[in-house]
């Protein structure tokens, strides 16, 4: 049996983030993509302008579906919507043996609360107690750890708070975007080894592109699908920090949303082309 990458999501009807870039992405690497929608969302490049939360039982049977008839190593996942539905997913995922890669999306890219401020601690409490992998930017580290990271600087503090807390944690990938300079991007993949914090870094330019909506999305996707064909944590953040970067420059030109101020999505069939090339 080959194995199954399944992620856990939100839907984007524009196919820029959520589970469509998560299926595009794995689709592009090469490997098999199931997928388990938490939310349906009515957005664009515009913003989000309705959120509908699945019932939290279709949640945990659609995961159930998969779980019972696949063989799952890596689980993916991102938009949450509800604490019911975090607390759904922890239950079907209990007893998960594989990796789990949370991508933990707070807001839209254009600003928009994708998870009501309340429902936090159930993230938390429910879905950090079984996460392997975390892949947070600034922003998003700083609220989960409750530890103040004002820029790249302070990295650390904030995950070394993390990976005391929660003993399932074996691996942190900081995603650079909202560091300091608006020029050189740093990417930070923080595992443990031996019974210590290893840390690897990846600096790149910051790239002026129409299309990066669901940048986030695709790269924790390709994390999850490179450490799934065979990788360990720092070669499958080597190949999606590349694979997200390749992604950016092939889409950078090409304008897909008439928004004059909009980002489209990250056009994920390009890398197909270049990878077949």
């Amino acid at each position: 049996m080959i194995k199954t990458v399944l992620t856990i999501a939100g839907s984007d009807p524009t196919g820029g983030a959520g589970i469509q870039a998560d299926l595009k992405t794995m689709t592009a690497i090469g490997v098999y993509g199931a997928a388990v929608i938490t939310c349906v969302t009515v957005q664009n490049s515009r913003g989000v302008s309705r959120i509908e939360p699945l019932h939290p039982e279709l949640v945990a049977e659609q995961i159930e579906a998969v779980l019972t008839d696949h063989r799952v190593t890596h689980v993916k996942i991102g938009m949450i919507g509800t604490a019911a539905i975090a607390r759904a997913i922890a239950r079907k995922l209990r007893n998960f043996k594989g990796e789990v890669i949370f991508d933990p999306v707070l807001h839209s890219s254009t600003g928009h609360p994708l998870l009501p401020p309340d429902d936090l601690e159930s993230v938390r409490a429910d879905l950090l107690a079984l996460t392997t992998v975390l892949t947070p930017n600034l922003p998003e580290l700083e609220v989960l750890s409750e530890t103040a990271v004002q820029g790249n600087g302070e990295v650390r503090a904030g995950v070394d708070a993390l990976m005391q807390k929660y003993s399932s944690l074996r691996a942190i990938l900081v995603k650079g975007g909202h560091g300091d300079s608006t020029d050189l991007l740093t990417d930070c993949l923080f595992f443990a080894d031996n019974g210590k914090i290893e840390r690897e870094t990846l600096s790149h330019p910051f790239l002026q592109t129409c299309n990066s909506h669901g940048t986030g999305c695709t790269l924790a996707s390709a994390f999850a699908s490179y450490h799934a064909l065979g990788g360990d944590y720092s070669s499958a953040f080597l190949q999606a920090v590349f694979f997200v970067q390749e992604l950016l420059k092939e889409s950078a030109s090409l304008k897909i949303v008439t928004n004059p101020k909009g980002k489209g999505g990250l056009l994920h069939h390009l890398a197909c082309a270049a990878m077949a090339e």
